[in-house]
């Protein structure tokens, strides 16, 4: 008997503004080449969850589309949310469960809902360099230009944070903000600069970013651009990637 998910879903819950804090400072913290976890504040579904789960959320953290399908024609709603206001496609997400999110968005999944820490899909499959699920969502509606995350980012931001190379590509071809500013004061560019680690796969990023028309000059809180980075930190590639375009 399939266990469901009428009744167990519960409020929308916020960041807090003492957890938002926690997380800037741990991320602020970062040594000169050194790569932080800006992902910390995305939180899968846990073991716990995972085994509490219940009709739809069950459904797509085990990737039954044809399980999903009947659930919803017997009435259960796609948009329903867990106690992290986590959707069954956020959990198809970050499973990497592609049958179960198609099937998810062809009924009525909401490709822009946010999480509690204020992830969408987009944002979700650029973290895990998720490639298929990031086009399921984009084709499906998703808006790559959404603002998401406790730092008020991009998925763009995130990718190239990751150096995840075919992600930025396919943000970057989906129109997302070259330009963005997160509220830790840094671009895309920046922060493949500050949290990368100067290597080829970051080099690759930051030249893709800059092909793409980012703005070199654009400087941190601290007066500091991206190039100014990339010499402090000895990146002699990413430098003379951003000197041919400008950088000063």
């Amino acid at each position: 008997m399939r266990r469901s998910d009428r009744g167990i879903a519960q409020p929308n819950v916020g960041l807090t503004g003492a957890r938002a804090l926690v997380a800037l400072a741990l991320f602020a913290i970062v040594a000169p080449g050194g790569v932080a976890d800006c992902a910390f504040a995305q939180t899968p579904p846990t073991e716990r969850e995972l085994r509490i789960y219940a009709g739809l959320h069950d459904a797509a953290a085990r990737g039954d589309a044809g399980e999903i399908e009947q659930l919803i024609a017997e009435g259960e709603k796609p948009r329903i949310q867990d106690a992290n206001s986590r959707t069954p496609l956020h959990v198809a997400a970050y499973l990497r469960r592609h049958d179960a999110a198609r099937a998810l968005l062809r009924l009525g999944a909401d490709p822009n809902a946010l999480d509690a820490e204020r992830y969408d899909v987009v944002t979700i499959a650029a973290v895990n360099d998720d490639l298929e699920m990031l086009n399921i969502a984009l084709a499906a509606g998703a808006n790559a230009r959404a603002v998401t995350s406790p730092y008020a980012g991009t998925a763009l931001i995130a990718a190239a944070h990751r150096g995840h190379m075919e992600i930025v590509r396919a943000l970057i071809a989906a129109k997302a903000p070259l330009n963005h500013v997160n509220n830790l004061g840094w671009t895309a560019l920046l922060e493949a600069v500050v949290l990368g680690n100067g290597s080829a796969k970051y080099a690759a990023v930051v030249d893709a970013l800059v092909k793409a028309g980012a703005d070199v000059n654009v400087a941190d809180r601290q007066g500091t651009t991206a190039l100014g980075h990339a010499r402090a930190r000895g990146y002699s590639q990413i430098a003379r990637i951003l000197e041919n375009a400008g950088g000063h």
